[in-house]
């Protein structure tokens, strides 16, 4: 992925990883489209860094339908899609209470970026260059006990990313996965101040760096990530398990 010049529509980009790395993308150079459920949060972030915005539900097929076909009408020079909206939740399986959480963590996590490809693959492929730019995660690579679903969501994306580049070889649209560790945001209660995890703008500058000077990359992996992503290929897969459960 060129790291300027791009028109990039980013669904989840109003907190978090998706606003840091929307502010650093335009400070690039870049036309940064975000896209959340909060008209007010969306109508600030326009007026204070003067994005395109655009409302939009993940989770809802209608919704993303309507706001990109919205987004492509008003930036027809389209050509990245960043589809970075999630949600974790803490899960028992012990207790059939977990099945409605489990089941909005699919829709969002998986179905939501499934959809948003589905709806922008045609006017992508039009583009003499773009990029497709999933968000996996190290949990896709390890598992945290108390989150299966998102787990298994994270995963999913892994492959599917994957499998679209092997489709798209010889396209005009490339595919790029994105690899966050625990990085301070608001995913999950109290996680902004979590000891454990990678300061927000520390991760969002090494992401940075990493596309700027590796732009064929096919998945961005800053080395505090690494230890989740390889485990299995080092042979040490259930110590990196055993460590990962610990520290929390």
């Amino acid at each position: 992925m060129n790291i300027s010049g791009n028109t990039i529509f980013i669904p989840g980009a109003t907190s978090g990883i998706g606003l840091a790395l929307a502010l650093r993308l335009q400070a690039k150079g870049n036309t940064v489209v975000v896209g959340g459920r909060r008209t007010g949060l969306l109508d600030q972030l326009a007026a204070e860094h003067g994005f395109g915005t655009v409302r939009i539900d993940t989770s809802d097929a209608r919704s993303i339908t309507t706001a990109t076909a919205d987004v492509v009408a008003r930036y027809p020079e389209l050509n990245v899609l960043i589809a970075m909206a999630g949600i974790m939740r803490a899960e028992d399986w012990l207790s059939p209470a977990f099945l409605a959480d489990a089941e909005e963590m699919v829709v969002t996590n998986l179905l939501g970026p499934i959809r948003l490809v589905a709806a922008l693959t045609e006017h992508l492929h039009s583009r003499p260059a773009a990029t497709i730019m999933t968000v996996s995660s190290g949990l896709a690579y390890a598992p945290l006990r108390f989150t299966p679903t998102y787990n298994a969501t994270k995963a999913a994306i892994h492959q599917l990313s994957e499998s679209l580049r092997l489709q798209y070889a010889g396209t005009s649209v490339e595919v790029v996965e994105l690899v966050p560790p625990s990085v301070q945001t608001a995913l999950m209660p109290g996680h902004e101040s979590d000891e454990h995890a990678m300061p927000l703008d520390a991760y969002a500058d090494e992401a940075m760096a990493l596309l700027e000077s590796r732009p064929d990359a096919h998945q961005v992996l800053v080395e505090r990530v690494k230890f989740l992503r390889f485990g299995e290929a080092r042979g040490d897969y259930d110590q990196v398990v055993a460590a990962l459960n610990a520290a929390v």
